[in-house]
């Protein structure tokens, strides 16, 4: 089969790549490599059936004749920033939102009509009902990122709807693994790597948190591209994607400093919060997905000690 993955090079779309390139599947990748690494393709780069196009996405129709006849579109590219988000306040519809719709418009224009699409757990805000549910009623979004998921669902919902789409709606907790590059992972290794006696965590380290690891979310995505492909799910399918296990971050950065072998000290800087749009409980209702034959191989433990290992030997500071 074909595949265009937006976003190819970065920490999900790279593993992702390399997974369909493996399985002998015809990849066409996008990236404007802003933050995503292009050694992350160094497995595929070379394989006859991958190309890269380097470009944004709001270009993408310049490139509808590499991605004719593509099976599935995997729509990974956005701005991932949620922490500090309300500093540029544009950037999550430009890359989210309305990146979203021309891509719609290029599928359209190429009579693609299957979009497996990287959503977001953040969409739920501060849920009534925990763990939530796919159905949960949608609260006041809490970030901007989440805002722009919201209505970059929104346009798919209308494309299924109008133009007869086919559109997996992934709602991710966050991920960890290789070729993690960003979030509290990143933050608390960085930290250590200076001081390795003190680590000061944002909010007052109560806040709860399902994670799960990029192999899982793959074999996820991969299972669910191919349900849709052969119509054994259809039209607006939103799924929810992580793990039935949470923990505080408390005890995540104990896991890491473990990992590390070390024992800092830690220092808070207090509320429930750690920064705006930092939703305290994230544990997302995943029934729905094993429903479908898929579940999470790896614990919450394994997934942040594994990526504690890669981030320590493979980022400089």
């Amino acid at each position: 089969m074909k595949f265009f993955v937006t976003g190819c090079s970065g920490f999900i779309g790279s593993t992702l790549v390399d997974s369909l390139i493996s399985d002998g599947h015809v990849v066409v990748g996008l990236d404007n490599l802003s933050t995503g690494k292009e050694e992350f393709l160094d497995n595929v780069k070379t394989n006859e059936n991958f190309t890269l196009i380097k470009d944004d996405i709001k270009n993408v129709n310049n490139y509808s004749e590499k991605i004719v006849n593509t099976d599935a579109v995997f729509h990974l590219a956005a701005n991932a920033d949620v922490r500090f988000g309300f500093e540029h306040p544009s950037k999550d519809i430009e890359q989210n939102t309305i990146n979203t719709f021309l891509l719609l418009e290029t599928m359209r224009k190429c009579a693609i009509k299957n979009i497996l699409f990287a959503s977001t757990g953040s969409v739920y805000g501060e849920a009534a009902i925990i763990p939530t549910p796919e159905n949960c009623p949608f609260p006041v979004q809490t970030s901007l990122y989440g805002a722009s998921k919201v209505a970059a669902e929104a346009f798919i919902s209308a494309y299924c709807e109008g133009y007869k789409f086919n559109g997996v709606i992934c709602r991710f907790v966050s991920l960890m693994g290789p070729r993690y590059t960003h979030g509290h992972v990143v933050d608390f290794v960085k930290s250590l790597k200076h001081d390795p006696k003190i680590l000061k965590i944002l909010g007052d380290g109560s806040q709860d948190k399902s994670y799960f690891h990029v192999n899982d979310c793959v074999t996820a995505m991969k299972l669910l591209a191919n349900k849709m492909i052969s119509n054994t799910i259809n039209g607006f399918y939103p799924i929810n994607l992580g793990t039935d296990e949470a923990i505080t971050v408390k005890e995540s950065a104990k896991i890491i400093c473990h990992s590390l072998g070390l024992n800092p000290k830690f220092e808070y800087t207090g509320g429930r919060q750690g920064w705006i749009g930092d939703n305290p409980v994230i544990k997302l209702d995943i029934k729905k997905a094993r429903e479908i034959g898929w579940h999470p191989t790896y614990t919450i433990k394994e997934s942040i000690k594994d990526t504690a290992l890669w981030v320590s030997n493979n980022f400089c500071y």
